[in-house]
């Protein structure tokens, strides 16, 4: 029996369940880090994961959460700033640890010049990794396929089958959370081979948002159009809806980095690393079509 004990931050978050649920399946020992004490907690208490409670800022609660830990995954809210913050504390406790490997979620518009002060962070985040010597694996991946469910894009899409962004004519291949989850998943179990590489993620099949639509749209049974959002309209929206400002700054900059391409490309490293092709928008929209209907209005 594996005796080894992997850490998951975000682990009531998209890709930290799913890492979870992947690492679970193969029989490992997990210990995920929670900010609250609350119903999720609990269910994942009932599948036999250990539960601590702290915050990543917290230096103290993430040394105690690093304790005994083989391998960890750093994911940090792109709602919240102070991600620097949280890196430098991780990697010292994982560090005081003797953690082995860490699977760090950085994004695809992480550089040195990136308009997006989030974006910049998460470039100098896998810096301060990269320093602190631990064997680190970073993670780019594009968009989520879970952004079709947020907030400033579900209730249109299912009130008014209306998909609308600024997202001009750029391109991506949206990439599932549970795909990510079982890359992240393997690297913790085997971290040599990818010890030090960057990974862009990308999903199945790169596409404008045009085709975007219309794949939601046939998986659903009736159309969705696109509309192309300006800027403008966009970050007013945003702050209709009262998104912190550190996450509107970075959205508004993400797109305009999205409209110059820097979304677009393909590759197999999902398939390569996990040995399973990444999901296709289709099934993801079937696997949660529930989300995507219509409010009923008594």
């Amino acid at each position: 029996m594996n005796h080894d004990l992997y850490l998951i931050t975000g682990a009531t978050g998209d890709t930290g369940g799913a890492a979870i649920t992947a690492l679970l399946s193969k029989g490992a020992r997990v210990r995920a880090l929670v900010h609250r004490d609350d119903a999720r907690a609990s269910a994942l208490r009932a599948r036999d994961v250990e539960v601590v409670v702290g915050d990543l800022l917290d230096s103290r609660a993430v040394q105690a959460a690093l304790q005994g830990v083989t391998g960890a995954y750093f994911v940090y809210p792109v709602t919240q700033a102070r991600l620097i913050d949280a890196t430098a504390y991780f990697a010292h406790a994982a560090k005081l640890a003797g953690v082995r490997s860490i699977v760090n979620m950085s994004q695809i518009s992480a550089k040195v010049d990136a308009q997006s002060e989030a974006a910049l962070a998460h470039w100098y985040g896998e810096r301060v990794f990269d320093w602190a010597g631990i064997p680190v694996t970073h993670l780019r991946p594009t968009f989520f396929m879970e952004w079709l469910t947020y907030g400033f894009q579900l209730p249109s899409i299912a009130n008014d089958d209306l998909l609308r962004v600024p997202a001009a004519s750029g391109r991506h291949a949206p990439i599932a959370a549970v795909d990510q989850g079982r890359v992240i998943s393997s690297v913790l179990l085997d971290p040599a081979p990818h010890a030090g590489k960057t990974y862009p993620l990308f999903g199945a099949e790169e596409m404008d948002h045009e085709e975007l639509a219309q794949a939601v749209g046939r998986a659903l049974g009736r159309p969705i159009r696109y509309e192309a959002e300006s800027l403008e309209s966009f970050e007013a929206r945003l702050a209709q809806l009262g998104l912190p400002e550190h996450f509107i700054q970075h959205i508004v900059s993400v797109y305009r980095a999205y409209q110059a391409g820097e979304f677009a490309g393909t590759n197999d490293i999902v398939e390569q690393i996990t040995g399973q092709k990444p999901m296709q928008v289709r099934d993801y929209v079937i696997a949660n079509l529930q989300l995507f209907q219509p409010e009923v209005v008594e």
